[in-house]
């Protein structure tokens, strides 16, 4: 399943972090671990101290992958309206669902501060980045200047957050995409300006 090239640390932080995606925290047990790795036990005790610091390697991983595809797009070319056009709209399988939202549902990573903490900084970090872009906007004259940065940034990542659990639920990426023009419909509406 795994590169030949990819060490055991590796294959067990990718194991991992498929499984948490796939099963959540309980159901992510040592053993679905060790075999989707093909590793053995010792290995696993070897490089970490047990299940919980694997899998905050996990949710690091996957934040941080998150936050770069993110960034990507949204430090991308264009006018701000672009880039955040770019962000919604950037291809995804919304009928897996976020990796990192996904998190917040599993009550186990949410009673851990230690595996909590970063599913929420890289929320927040998102939150200020997409804040940060709608001020752009509003200094160059495409957003209005009576919007709230903060709570369009949030509702940008509601919007995509909650369109993956309506694509989940419908079984379709139709309500998914239906969000997205909707919010950018309404980013581009005259009556906010």
């Amino acid at each position: 399943m795994y590169s030949a090239r990819m060490n055991t640390p590796e294959r067990l932080i990718e194991s991992t972090r498929e499984l948490l995606w796939e099963r959540g925290y309980v159901g992510t047990s040592p053993r679905a671990i060790l075999e989707r790795a093909g590793t053995g036990q010792g290995s696993m005790y070897h490089h970490f101290r047990g299940k919980p610091d694997l899998a905050l390697a996990a949710i690091r991983r996957t934040a941080e992958e998150m936050w770069a595809t993110a960034r990507s797009l949204l430090d991308g070319p264009g006018t701000p309206y672009e880039r955040i056009e770019a962000y919604l709209r950037r291809e995804r399988d919304v009928l897996r669902g976020c990796p990192v939202g996904r998190l917040t549902m599993d009550p186990d990573v949410i009673a851990s501060d230690a595996l909590r903490a970063p599913v929420d900084e890289t929320l927040d970090r998102l939150r200020e980045r997409l804040a940060e872009i709608v001020e752009e906007g509003k200094a160059q004259g495409e957003f209005a200047l009576s919007l709230d940065a903060a709570e369009i940034a949030a509702t940008i990542l509601a919007t995509v957050q909650g369109g993956y659990v309506l694509a989940r639920a419908s079984g379709s990426p139709t309500a998914f995409d239906a969000g997205v023009r909707g919010l950018l419909s309404l980013l581009r509406t005259d009556t906010l300006r």
